[in-house]
């Protein structure tokens, strides 16, 4: 009687060994597909398969540390900043040159911690945040003003220009590239410091040059009386560059003290600086089109947005082709009602000016505000007119170029775009898609 029980307890036996070692088996199938093997050991036992795969992800994972180590090796060396944070904004690696840059002290490799704890930078928060959400590169500039580490001192660190190009990495990361601009900051300011030293030297010797090529033409007999013209035009027109830099380098200096913001009638104000260049237009027999609101009031200086349509009606007269007409559009914004801005920011008065030329090159467009951009330097200025056969004009000598191609200074529309700036707007150049001339669009705050 007692063989019946032995067998049944080793029945039992096998059958709890079989399901093991079907279970073992299954588990191991599992961890082969999840090792991703090619299946070129398809023959083989299974234990030896995943012995062969363990050692095959050994030495992937080997391959990959390397690389990592490789890279993060790169990148210490690199000669601009680099950081990466997780989803909740924790600081999980940074170069030594983004710590230099951004003042990052006591960060250790392995110990996560707040961005905020390290840094305290709005623009470079905002830089990831809008990474993050529209996972998209992104790229923004900013000065950059370090905090002192001892709170009793008030003295900051040297403020920075940076530039910083963000990545969207897996699982919500988000890695920053930044380069130190400050350098370059710097080098600008230097030059124009110089330029401008060297405008105020040279307004008072070209303002008696002036005095003398202006008793010329009457003291000489043809043809160096003409010759002697020729000359007080070219002074005239030195005289000009050098008062137009000396007042974008104000501009650029203190652009929002310089304003007198009081009640200024847009169209009215049009018109009065039509009215001025007027003579110049009638020789192209040009007219002026105005297209909006009768009554238009913007708080800002009268004199300053003077300067800015002086300057744009003067460039569309001088590309625009004869008997055309040049067009102011006037647009207000919706009401509150409409456009469902209810929280009391201003809007903006859009400006469109258009005329009938040959409009922007395609190559010129990212540069038409720069100071003394004029596209190709081979076709940036006309033959000037001591270089004109006799009895030819200049205005004869040529078909009407392309926008910022003739014999201007250069600085027209540098100081349009930093008046625009100061008074809060923005200034936008293209070509226009019927007209096929200049457009330029001037966006100003509008309560």
């Amino acid at each position: 009687m007692a063989v019946l029980p032995f067998l049944f307890g080793l029945t039992v036996g096998i059958g709890l060994c079989l399901c093991q070692q079907f279970w073992i088996r299954k588990q191991l199938k599992q961890m082969l597909q999840m090792l991703q093997t090619d299946g070129s050991s398809i023959s083989l036992p299974i234990v030896s398969r995943l012995r062969r795969a363990i050692a095959m992800s050994n030495r992937e994972r080997e391959q990959l540390e390397a690389e990592i180590l490789a890279w993060q090796h790169l990148l210490q060396i690199a000669p601009f900043g680099f950081l990466q944070v997780d989803e909740e904004n924790q600081l999980i690696w940074c170069n030594p040159q983004a710590q230099q840059l951004l003042h990052i002290q006591k960060w250790q490799p392995g110990h996560p911690r707040l961005l905020l704890k390290f840094v305290r930078d709005y623009e470079l928060d905002q830089l990831i945040e809008q990474t993050r959400e529209q996972q998209e590169p992104a790229v923004r500039e900013w000065v950059f003003h370090p905090a002192n580490p001892a709170p009793q001192e008030m003295v900051q660190g040297r403020a920075l220009t940076l530039r910083g190009y963000s990545w969207p990495l897996p699982q919500g990361q988000v890695g920053v590239f930044l380069e130190n601009r400050q350098p370059l900051v710097e080098l600008a300011q230097a030059r124009n410091r110089w330029v401008s030293d060297l405008a105020h030297e040279l307004r008072t010797p070209l303002t008696s040059i002036q005095l003398v090529a202006e008793m010329l033409p009457a003291h000489l007999q043809p043809p160096w009386n003409q010759r002697a013209e020729r000359l007080l035009g070219e002074i005239n027109r030195l005289i000009k560059l050098v008062q137009e830099w000396l007042e974008l380098c104000h501009l650029e200096a203190e652009p929002y003290k310089n304003l007198s913001r009081q009640p200024v009638e847009l169209k009215s104000l049009i018109h009065r600086v039509w009215q001025t260049i007027e003579p110049l237009a009638r020789q192209k027999q040009l007219t002026l089109s105005y297209s909006g609101p009768e009554s238009v009031s913007l708080l800002a200086d009268e004199s300053a947005l003077t300067r800015v349509f002086l300057n744009i009606f003067d460039n569309s007269i001088r590309y625009s082709l004869p008997q055309q007409q040049i067009q102011v559009l006037v647009t207000l914004p919706p009401s509150p009602q409409v456009s469902g801005n209810h929280n009391g920011e201003p809007s903006s008065v859009l400006i469109d000016m258009i005329d009938s030329g040959a409009g922007f090159r395609e190559s010129d467009l990212p540069y038409v505000f720069e100071r003394l951009y004029r596209g190709d330097p081979a076709r940036s200025r006309q033959a000037t007119p001591f270089g004109l056969p006799q009895g030819v004009s200049s205005a004869e000598s040529a078909p009407t170029p392309p926008y910022g191609r003739t014999a201007g200074s250069g600085l027209g529309l540098a100081i349009v775009k930093q008046i625009v700036q100061a008074h809060h707007g923005t200034i936008q150049a293209k070509n226009h898609p019927e007209t096929g001339g200049a457009w330029l669009q001037i966006q100003l705050p509008y309560s």
